[in-house]
């Protein structure tokens, strides 16, 4: 794990005793008990476990999407369920980038204009630069030469890239991605998970869920969840391998 800047916070995201419930029919369902989370700036940590363990609710926490039913959640210093909605709005615009376990490009917009759309939105980089920082990313990912294309002309590894490229190009604090290969074949899956290595070593903190052990070992720490709970808290084997290249 790299050192923190001197200025980061001490923490990246931090959960402290998060319960969160759901109301089905006359009853709570309850997708997650007593959970304490804690990642460090820099670090890449897999939140693991079956369907219906409660992960996607977990990071849909970390993103603000949900709130809490008990419980504090911190991330970036920031105490998310002491936030308007407004204010998470605007805070998960320039803070957060989620990349999608169906993609969630729009299929009416090119590449690059998906790409684009969050800094539209937040209005935080002049609209001057929003084409030139998009195309830069694009290349980055491999995926220059299809930004002119419309989503349903990509395969999957292509419109996962698009995907992540419109996580990052807010320069977010964090990245969180939610089962981020479960639509790809296995050799497109490898391919985005070296991706997201190379983000992690470049200096990006990195939130994923996974139900596939077989990707676990790219992060340096795996948190598995059962029936909502914490169940085991492990470090993971650095893995070296060679990228998978461009798909």
């Amino acid at each position: 794990m790299r050192p923190p800047d001197a200025a980061a916070p001490a923490t990246a995201v931090s959960l402290r005793a998060v319960g969160k419930r759901f109301p089905v029919g006359g009853a709570e369902f309850v997708a997650l008990s007593n959970v304490d989370v804690t990642i460090a700036p820099g670090e890449f940590v897999a939140i693991a476990g079956p369907s219906g363990s409660g992960k996607s609710t977990l990071l849909h926490l970390l993103a603000g999407i949900e709130r809490p039913s008990e419980g504090t959640v911190s991330v970036g210093g920031q105490a998310l369920e002491r936030m308007s909605e407004r204010e998470l709005s605007a805070w998960r615009g320039r803070a957060v980038g989620v990349v999608f376990q169906f993609f969630q490009l729009l299929p009416t917009l090119t590449s690059l204009e998906n790409v684009m759309l969050p800094m539209d939105f937040a209005g935080a980089i002049p609209s001057g630069e929003r084409r030139t920082r998009a195309l830069a990313l694009l290349e980055r990912l491999g995926v220059a030469d299809q930004a002119d294309k419309l989503p349903a002309a990509l395969s999957g590894g292509q419109q996962q890239r698009v995907a992540v490229a419109r996580a990052l190009v807010g320069q977010p604090s964090i990245l969180l991605a939610d089962e981020p290969t479960g639509n790809l074949d296995s050799r497109n899956g490898e391919a985005v998970m070296d991706l997201l290595r190379e983000l992690h070593r470049a200096g990006s903190t990195i939130c994923m869920v996974t139900h596939d052990q077989r990707f676990t070992r790219y992060a340096e720490r795996a948190i598995h969840l059962f029936d909502g709970r914490v169940v085991d808290e492990q470090a993971e084997r650095p893995l070296e391998a060679e990228p998978a290249g461009v798909v």
